[in-house]
């Protein structure tokens, strides 16, 4: 089950990155973050931007609505997703990943 935590400003969720993939994705769910994939190579925080992208698409949001909140050197990050409710936002990642 994917955690996701409340924010003054929309729901957080944690992600374990996977940079310098073959694909971008998301690969399903890892003690409790939700894995994402990503080409780009993490230098210069062009993973973290690809991770933003991938997320967006996904969860059906704009990428402005994508922050990093913490794990900007890490593969373990947290991001906020601005401008949406917690049961709103679970039911896109439950789909999402059932699709899978």
């Amino acid at each position: 089950m994917i955690e996701l935590g409340q924010h003054a400003q929309g729901v957080v969720i944690g992600v374990k990155a996977q940079p310098g993939a073959k694909k971008n994705a998301i690969l399903g769910e890892r003690a409790g973050a939700l894995r994402v994939a990503v080409t780009a190579a993490p230098e210069r925080g062009k993973a973290n931007e690809a991770i933003a992208d991938v997320l967006a698409k996904a969860l059906q949001v704009k990428s402005s609505q994508i922050a990093l909140l913490t794990g900007e050197t890490s593969r373990d990050k947290r991001f906020l997703i601005a401008g949406v409710d917690h049961d709103t936002l679970a039911d896109r990642i439950k789909a999402f990943v059932e699709e899978r």
